[in-house]
């Protein structure tokens, strides 16, 4: 049986997501060093991130300006007061020996966002998921497992700290999530909010975005939780369905087995597509938490929370609600479009120009993303400007040029941009829509063509479709293919 027939039918999954997004500001949550990714190691630091003795951590402002936002774009209730908290622990990573984060008063609880799935029929079943919380903390350094060395032969790691007091906020979620598809799902949506409100960008690859899942099992109609198991090191949304699917079958096979579920850190393998233990784990009393004496409490006041408030644009959420029901999209058109802030700002630009909505869609859906992919481009980079795509599917509707021609076009619009009647009058493929120039050459393909027109008087009327084409081979596409069929109907008639 399949993973989710057994939980569907004897077992449900119950699963929450702890999301650390880092923030995108210059510098770095309490000191002046460069939050810059891929410099040499250890050329981004400070003796304040570094937790030298003597030093004094300032909060970046723009820190808690992002935390907010972030805040406010999932629907959470922003404190009006809170505080930083000292985390002790003790890895080689963390220069202090302690994390500066928020524990008990954070600056954003009970809040929520909406996931999207489709049926088997491709209807769209949307679900609210709880945010629990969303607080501040400093990044740690990395790790560099560097291999071996040849004398002794033992293994050894070096400590690079350019990541160490980079800002975070961390996105706890309710275990509100049932599958390993709804929480990808959760993670992708909650990377397309952080991109849209401009907070961070997200890159998985990058380690800007990480996910750790908290995941248990426990039969259908118990109201119990199951014993939680932790899941690090997934570096995709494809590896955050695969581990949850994964550990849901090892869970069950242990609970069916007779085996006890001990509560642990366990990592994602990547080759062997499986889980495997990594520690025990730690409870909020290991951590041995208090309040932070260095940093003063913080209060947001109200003028400044609205403040912030309208500075957030419309979200990916309330875009795909939008343009199913005022431009009449499909939702899975509403779902792609959206995906990227600037391409639903480009999409827009088209629209408010005069293009059709679905016409608009199909362009930057299709070609244009197909160019973007190859390019590896985004869509404010190239010269195809939203007043050139309007233009170009204005030429389509008023029979100036065909769908076909217009695909012509389109490269060199891409690359060049300019006015596209101009292109397409340059490169000699201006559609023709003169009836007595098509008519003209209707005569001569009928004439050249006895044998084949004598046929079709016959009643071999499918030979129609070898008179269009070469009409449409005459003139290199040109022709207007609704005009040459009904010029067309009528000569093969009389």
């Amino acid at each position: 049986m399949t993973t989710a027939a057994r939980v569907k039918t004897q077992y449900e999954a119950i699963i929450g997501l702890e999301t650390h997004c880092q923030l995108s500001t210059k510098t770095k949550i309490f000191s002046y060093s460069s939050t810059e990714f891929g410099a040499p190691p250890n050329t981004h630091i400070d003796p304040i991130c570094l937790g030298l003795p003597g030093v004094l951590p300032v909060l970046n402002q723009k820190v808690l300006e992002y935390a907010v936002k972030a805040g406010l774009a999932l629907n959470c209730q922003i404190a009006p007061y809170s505080k930083f908290d000292r985390k002790q622990y003790f890895y080689p990573d963390l220069p202090k020996n302690y994390q500066i984060s928020q524990y008990d008063l954070p600056i954003a609880e009970h809040g929520w966002l909406e996931i999207e799935l489709t049926d088997s029929e491709g209807n769209p079943i949307r679900k609210k998921i709880g945010i629990t919380r969303l607080h501040m903390e400093e990044d740690a350094g990395k790790l560099v497992h560097a291999g071996s060395d040849r004398l002794s032969g033992s293994t050894y790691s070096l400590v690079d700290f350019n990541r160490a007091g980079v800002p975070l906020i961390e996105i706890v979620s309710e275990p509100d999530l049932r599958s390993g598809q709804e929480a990808a799902e959760y993670a992708q949506e909650l990377r397309r909010i952080v991109r849209y409100i401009g907070v961070s960008d997200g890159n998985m690859q990058e380690g800007s975005l990480r996910c750790d899942v908290n995941i248990s099992v426990r039969p259908v109609g118990q109201k119990e939780f199951g014993t939680k198991v932790e899941i690090k090191n997934m570096n995709s949304f494809n590896a955050i369905q695969k581990a949850i699917e994964y550990e849901i079958d090892r869970q069950i096979e242990a609970v069916e087995s007779g085996e006890r579920i001990i509560q642990e850190t366990r990592l994602w393998e990547e080759g062997s597509q499986r889980t495997i233990s990594m520690r025990t784990k730690e409870g909020s009393s290991d951590y041995r938490y208090f309040p932070e004496p260095d940093l003063p409490p913080l209060e947001v006041s109200k003028e400044q929370l609205e403040q912030w408030r309208s500075e957030l644009p419309e979200l990916p959420a309330q875009k795909r609600h939008r343009y199913e029901s005022e431009f009449g999209l499909s939702a899975y058109d509403a779902r792609v479009l959206t995906d990227d802030r600037q391409v639903a700002e480009y999409f827009e630009a088209v629209v408010a120009d005069g293009a059709s909505p679905k016409q608009a869609a199909n362009w930057v859906m299709g070609d244009i993303a197909a160019y973007l992919n190859t390019e590896k481009l985004t869509i404010n980079e190239i010269a195809l400007k939203p007043a050139i795509l309007t233009e170009l599917i204005a030429l389509i509707d008023d029979n100036t040029i065909s769908g076909k021609i217009a695909k012509q076009i389109l490269p060199k619009l891409l690359v060049e941009g300019g006015s596209a009647r101009k292109t397409a009058e340059e490169m000699g493929l201006l559609q023709i829509s003169d009836p007595d120039a098509i008519a003209a050459i209707i005569d001569e393909i009928l004439v050249a063509n006895p044998d084949k027109l004598e046929q079709y008087r016959n009643g071999k009327t499918k030979l129609q479709g070898f008179f269009v084409g070469e009409v449409m081979k005459k003139t290199e596409g040109r022709a207007n293919p609704k005009l040459t069929n009904q010029i067309l109907n009528q000569k093969l008639k009389g």
